[in-house]
């Protein structure tokens, strides 16, 4: 496996080796040696799955708060998603930043992102699906909150095939950063 960082601290892409032949590949995606001795030490308490039937479908932001903050895991198994991570802890030198990634099942890659970040993606292929595994916190509806996915303060540049018919309800009345509580604070 091969870890890459960004310019906002926290955020790191894994890349896991693909070993194949004719047949296809083999990948080891996950090793929890490995994660903890290069991200952190975390423990994994859930994994979620979650399909986008339509090129287009926006997911996102999201994020948990205390005392079910979550880090997230982040890979695509099936099609291609164009995937977000956006800097929300205050005080950071980064706060309001954000990343993007293309992930897919060819690509393997996988996007970590600890509590503090709010998360998003974007379907670039029919049927594409995430799974992602859940550290920290299991989810709890009370302390699930969402950042509005086209803020200009952020300035995310989806892709153009971002469809915002596809927002679901919730995702269409999340708030703006500047009217964001200070859910996250930065520590170095």
């Amino acid at each position: 496996m091969k870890i890459e960082t960004y310019d906002i601290p926290g955020i790191m892409l894994i890349i896991p080796r693909h070993i194949g032949d004719e047949r296809g590949y083999f990948s080891e995606t996950f090793r929890a040696d490995f994660f903890g001795g290069h991200v952190g030490d975390y423990t994994f308490v859930q994994e979620n799955e979650s399909l986008s039937a339509q090129v287009g479908t926006i997911r996102g932001l999201h994020f948990q708060i205390q005392p079910h903050a979550q880090g997230k895991l982040v890979r695509c198994t099936s099609g291609a998603v164009f995937d977000v991570a956006v800097d929300i802890r205050h005080g950071s030198p980064t706060y309001g930043h954000w990343i993007s990634e293309l992930l897919t099942p060819e690509n393997g890659k996988q996007l970590w992102m600890p509590p503090g970040f709010a998360h998003g993606f974007c379907s670039l292929e029919p049927d594409s699906v995430i799974a992602y595994k859940v550290a920290c916190s299991y989810y709890d509806l009370e302390c699930d909150k969402g950042l509005a996915w086209d803020d200009p303060a952020i300035g995310i540049r989806w892709p153009d095939v971002a469809d915002t018919q596809t927002l679901s309800t919730k995702d269409q009345q999340q708030p703006l950063l500047t009217d964001l509580p200070a859910y996250f604070s930065w520590s170095n």
